[in-house]
This record gives C-alpha cells, sequence and structure tokens, in this order.
C-alpha cells in the first residue's frame, strides 16, 4: 500500500471515529411542563444552551424543532421554531445532541428552502442531496481578516454599473414604495451579474408574491444559479 492511500484511509477513518465518539449509546428523552407564550418549560436531561430538540406531537403524527434558549431551576427553557398547535403536557422531547444546523453544497443551486433550510419544492424536486450542513450559529470572522473591498462586481444592469458600481463583499440597500419594481429589479440582478450562486431571501413576502417573483422575476435562467430562501409574512416568526 502506498503513502498516500495510507494518509486517504486516515483521513476516511478519522470521520468515522468522530462520529462513533459522539452517537448517543443509550437514549434521552424529556417531556413538556408547561408552555408560557412562546416559550417551553420542559424537563431534559444532558442539554446546554443552542442545542436542538423535537417536540413529538404523537396525536397528530410531527415533531416541532425547538431550541433550548434558558434555563429556569432545573427544568429547561425551549424556544419553537415553528407552529405551537398541538403542544401539550407530557409531550415527549427528544434532545439531539447537536445544534441547528442548514445544508450547504452546490446541489442547492436551483433549489426553493424555507427559513429553517428544510426544501418546499419536494413536489417537483425531491428531496436535498447534500452531504455537508453547517450550524447556524457560528463566530463572525476576525474584521481585521476581512478582505478590502477592491474588486469590483458587474451586476447587468447598465445604469447601476456606470453611475452606482458595487464591489465584491459590499452590502447595498434598495428601498422605494410598494409597487415601484424592487422585485423586478432583483430579478434582472440574480439573472445577469457575474457572481457565479445567488442566495436570494424572501423574509416576510406575503405568500402569493413568492411564486410571482420566482416565475416571473427570477425565471428559469435565474433560479439555474440561486438558492430561494422563503419565510412568508403567513407563518410563525421564530
Amino acid at each position: 500500500m502506498t503513502e498516500h492511500n495510507t494518509i486517504r484511509e486516515e483521513i476516511s477513518l478519522k470521520s468515522y471515529r468522530e462520529k462513533v465518539r459522539r452517537a448517543a449509546t443509550y437514549r434521552i428523552r424529556g417531556k413538556v411542563k408547561e408552555l408560557t407564550g412562546l416559550i417551553v418549560r420542559a424537563v431534559v436531561p444532558n442539554v446546554s444552551v443552542g442545542d436542538l430538540c423535537y417536540i413529538n406531537i404523537q396525536n397528530q403524527g410531527k415533531t416541532i424543532k425547538s431550541e433550548v434558549v434558558g434555563f429556569q431551576g432545573s427544568d429547561v427553557l425551549l424556544m419553537p421554531l415553528g407552529n405551537l398547535e398541538g403542544i401539550g403536557p407530557g409531550n415527549e422531547v427528544i434532545p439531539t445532541g447537536d445544534c441547528l444546523r442548514v445544508p450547504v453544497g452546490f446541489n442547492l443551486k436551483g433549489r426553493i428552502l424555507d427559513g429553517l433550510g428544510d426544501p418546499i419544492d419536494t413536489d417537483t424536486r425531491g428531496g436535498l442531496d447534500v452531504k455537508e450542513y453547517y450550524p447556524v450559529h457560528n463566530t463572525p470572522p476576525d474584521p481585521l481578516k476581512r478582505k478590502v473591498i477592491c474588486q469590483p462586481l458587474s451586476v447587468g444592469v447598465k445604469a447601476i454599473d456606470a453611475m452606482l458600481t458595487t464591489g465584491e463583499g459590499q452590502r447595498v440597500g434598495i428601498f422605494s414604495a410598494a409597487g415601484v419594481g424592487k422585485s423586478t429589479l432583483m430579478g434582472m440582478i440574480a439573472r445577469n451579474t457575474e457572481a457565479e450562486i445567488n442566495v436570494i431571501a424572501l423574509i416576510g413576502e406575503r405568500g402569493r408574491e413568492v411564486r410571482e417573483f420566482i416565475e416571473r422575476d427570477l425565471g428559469e435562467e435565474g433560479l439555474k444559479r440561486s438558492v430561494v430562501v422563503c419565510a412568508t409574512s403567513d407563518q410563525p416568526s421564530l
């Protein structure tokens, strides 16, 4: 066996050893005690702030993602990440031992996700084919290590490129009254920019406007090189 193959095998085994080390050797379960406002009090052992748990609604055959946000004595305070309907005293709480993670990878191009990273276009595209998941909470980069904005970025709109040139890494705000054309402009940029991938977040949009934007403004051409994240105004804010 060559040295190259030995190193590759060692790297492969290292990842499996880490998974085995983190795997739970017994099942831990908790239960809901109380729901006040948006906070669920529960008894769940061996969890910490930021951990992801599932609240099992047995009579409805569904689970609700929730995040550990604090403690009150020996009780755990959970923040459900979705609709609270169905949560009641005694519901089973299943800790995952990990934080909330979202899928990443080039296979997300052309997909439409919800605010938690789950696909909502499964009827036409099926499930996600991704292998990597990143935690949603990360340490921000050191400001002194950020790159200086010095490279122009063409957005494909002549008026902007000529008069309001943007750069790679720059933040730009587009503000106007309703109906002026913000979505139309964003669709033009998504279709024509020289950037390889667009990540488009539709947060707080009316439900009917999402499909209109994807089909009319973004179009099939723009969607092929984009990842669309939707959290409409008719959904829970958390």
